[in-house]
């Protein structure tokens, strides 16, 4: 099911097909203004100039920045830049050429002659443009077109419009879109944390009231730095941006952690590893499911909770993380696919593969009671925790996707689309507000189900791998799977382990091959 969506070209066109590269004459010291107020001049741009404001900044209005720059009396109409115009630097190090892409500037300028102007001959989208100039920047292809300058790069304009640039693609470009508007806020972030700071004298010269209003002025700016420096903390994002399940058991981790129980500590470890690879095993089930992907793995889950008196466990989830990338019929999966990053979580020989089998032996022990000490010493709760921390490193890509219940959807005849109310289960607290979305497709979305939102917002059912309700042992609200007691089906929370007969439609579990 696809909210957004788009298709990316399989091979691009020639940069010369959609740029004509203009080089810049060079310019003689006679064209050089003794200053700015020259009536007439121009702004003279050069390559360490690409960076400047005045050049990507459209709502740029002052000029007092750019009072030590040189300026041009009479310069060659071949080096006059115009509005949508990309500037790019001849020579270059190994870190890619600069490009700035020209705003409406209210200042005429005029490119040097190190400097290549790349004007745009048929109309490209703002996102495909972004995308191009990131390709510029970093493309090994460019640089095998370059001859060497000492330790430097240089492309000439035949050269560069032999190179073959990326065709349009939406989810590449809205990733980068991304990057962009996250360092533009920041950006404007600092910008007024400077503003603040230059100005902290205007309205007194008394110290303690200038003290007193930049803390108030500044206390937003303060939050916000202490908000994003969380984000440098694994934990963190642990606790608030994965799915719910997942971040409940890491907050009981941490908290456990604290104290001197460290029996309960170590518990809460091995539950909190055994709740992510059965998370995970679980999407990957799902997702195989509705893709028609298949492994001896997931077979032997279906027939163990089919068929078998015990229902599945650690080393099960393992065995279908490990056997993912393996798995029959995944050929025909997007590149962004999600069940390409549950397939890399346990490759063979990776350091979260050795953590989860440590952490397999470990639970086995203490289940069995084969613990050497009465209770797990200090070194082996600080072992556990660190293979549990690496585990959730290794999956960060989760906090990339949302689990979503659904709570409502209206069908429009007319618009055939959904609008689907939902609530975002993310972080560790079951308590969301409920969202609207809409939704077009084929597949009609289900009211009461579990769904997985990919990067690009596509959405997966989950049913009836995972399930939710309010838990009948804790009245909490709880992710459910199905699991098998002594022969008997029952139903197993993922966040507390909470367990009681199952209470949905053997239908749906038939339907699957779990029944």
């Amino acid at each position: 099911m696809t909210l957004t969506g788009g298709q990316a070209s399989a091979s691009g066109p020639l940069l010369g097909d959609l740029f004509q590269v203009i080089v810049p004459h060079p310019i003689k010291p006679a064209e050089f203004a003794a200053s700015r107020r020259v009536e007439g001049c121009v702004r003279f741009l050069r390559p360490w100039n690409l960076d400047s404001p005045f050049i990507v900044d459209p709502d740029h209005s002052g000029d007092s920045d750019f009072d030590d720059d040189q300026w041009l009396t009479d310069a060659p109409p071949e080096n006059l830049v115009q509005a949508g115009d990309v500037l790019m630097s001849q020579v270059f190090g190994h870190r890619g050429p600069r490009l700035s892409l020209v705003g409406q500037i209210r200042i005429p300028a005029a490119a040097a002659h190190t400097l290549l102007i790349l004007r745009p001959v048929v109309p490209i989208d703002p996102s495909h443009l972004r995308l191009i100039t990131a390709f510029l920047r970093s493309s090994p292809q460019l640089r095998a077109l370059c001859s060497m300058l000492k330790d430097n790069f240089r492309i000439t304009a035949s050269a560069l419009r032999s190179l073959r640039v990326p065709g349009w693609d939406d989810a590449l470009s809205a990733a980068l879109g991304e990057l962009d508007s996250a360092g533009s806020q920041m950006a404007r972030w600092h910008q007024e944390a400077e503003g603040l700071a230059d100005n902290v004298f205007r309205d007194t010269e008394d110290p303690v009231q200038a003290r007193r209003s930049i803390i108030r002025a500044g206390q937003l700016i303060r939050l916000r730095a202490d908000a994003a420096a969380q984000l440098d903390d694994p934990g963190y994002i642990a606790r608030t941006r994965f799915p719910y399940p997942l971040a409940q058991r890491w907050r009981e981790v941490e908290a456990r952690m604290s104290t001197d129980d460290r029996d309960r500590a170590y518990k809460a470890v091995l539950d909190a590893a055994e709740a992510l690879l059965g998370f995970c095993a679980l999407l990957v089930a799902s997702l195989a499911q509705e893709a028609g992907i298949s492994s001896k793995a997931l077979r032997s889950l279906k027939n163990k909770i089919s068929a078998q008196p015990g229902g599945p466990g650690f080393g099960d989830w393992t065995r279908i993380l490990q056997q993912a990338a393996s798995a029959t019929g995944t050929a025909g999966l997007d590149a962004d696919h999600p069940f390409h990053d549950l397939a890399a979580l346990l490759v063979e020989g990776s350091d979260a593969d050795q953590a989860a089998a440590r952490l397999a032996g470990r639970r086995n022990n203490h289940a069995h009671g084969r613990a050497n000490e009465p209770l797990p010493s200090a070194g082996a709760l600080a072992e556990a925790f660190a293979d549990l921390a690496l585990l959730f490193e290794r999956a960060r890509f989760l906090a990339d996707w949302s689990l979503l219940h659904v709570t409502s959807v209206n069908w429009d005849r007319l618009s055939a689309s959904e609008t689907v109310g939902y609530r975002r289960l993310t972080g560790d607290h079951p308590v969301v507000p409920t969202a609207t979305m809409v939704v077009t497709g084929a597949d009609r979305i289900e009211a009461g189900s579990l769904y997985l939102a990919d990067r690009d917002q596509n959405l997966h059912p989950l049913r009836p791998f995972l399930t939710c309700e309010i838990c009948e042992a804790c009245s909490s609200w709880s992710i459910f799977h199905a699991d098998k007691e002594n022969g008997q089906l029952i139903q197993r929370s993922l966040e507390h382990g909470h367990n009681y007969p199952y209470r949905g439609t053997e239908a749906a579990l038939r339907a699957v091959g779990l029944r």
